[in-house]
């Protein structure tokens, strides 16, 4: 009997240390904290810290563009050969510059602000989910799904308005993968103009000296679709496909 007493004594001990270091290990219930968990498991499988000092280049709709991080400083570029102009747009820090055939070029504030939000909407998407630790980012979980007999997790992102652009009333919903904790499809909604509703499936995924880029097909759907029901209307084929978005040409400057 003693024997046995001591064997139940160890057995709950066990049992009570398994359960402690289950739940030290284990993410919050809560929502926020839940979303900030698997946001970080995107962000590795995604490049990790090595976005932290990245520096690449590469092509969209045949424009160059570049950018170079190091920690909190940044600089993206933008070169736009048109009409036999060269355009070359420097947005850091300090702000934005640009030139066109090498001229200097004194721009209004509406310009400056036109001109930074295409950069860095170009940057933004390219570097997913890098951005989304902004401060100005606020997420929030909104459970599991299935896609594609896939099983996901949906992150929604919203922004404050200090520090989140001049489309920061926009909302995103971004579809992790479960087993890869990729973002295989996003979706998002915006005012400007009559306003609109965009579904993105990813293709072409690939690694290049350890950051992920991908390509999106970019769909659309009826002003006022809540985001959380894009993906049976994908399934559906209910979407209509707009326009393929496709960074060519990757190079990794540091190298």
């Amino acid at each position: 009997m003693k024997i046995l007493s001591v064997c139940l004594i160890l057995a709950t001990l066990l049992l009570m240390m398994s359960c402690k270091t289950a739940k030290e290990n284990s993410p919050s219930t809560s929502t926020t904290d839940r979303a900030t968990y698997i946001l970080d498991q995107a962000i590795k499988a995604h490049g990790g810290s090595l976005y932290d000092n990245a520096n690449y280049q590469f092509v969209f709709r045949d424009n160059i563009y570049t950018f170079k991080n190091d920690k909190e400083i940044y600089s993206y570029t933008a070169l736009i050969k048109k009409d036999g102009k060269i355009t070359y747009d420097i947005l850091d820090n300090n702000g934005l510059q640009r030139t066109i055939n090498n001229v200097n070029q004194n721009l209004s504030k509406s310009d400056q602000d036109k001109y930074s939000a295409g950069i860095n909407s170009v940057i933004y998407f390219a570097t997913l989910p890098y951005k989304l630790q902004d401060p100005a980012v606020n997420k929030s979980y909104k459970g599991s799904t299935n896609i594609q007999e896939k099983n996901y997790e949906v992150l929604e992102v919203t922004f404050d308005q200090v520090g989140g652009g001049k489309d920061h009333d926009d909302t995103f919903h971004y579809w992790l993968n479960k087993e890869t904790h990729l973002i295989d499809y996003l979706a998002y909604n915006y005012a400007v103009g009559k306003g609109g509703v965009r579904f993105r499936a990813a293709y072409n995924t690939r690694n290049v000296d350890g950051i992920v880029f991908q390509d999106y097909v970019n769909y659309k759907a009826d002003v006022g679709t809540p985001l959380i029901d894009l993906p049976k209307l994908y399934e559906a084929d209910q979407l209509k496909k707009l326009s393929v978005i496709a960074t060519e040409d990757i190079t990794n400057l540091k190298k």
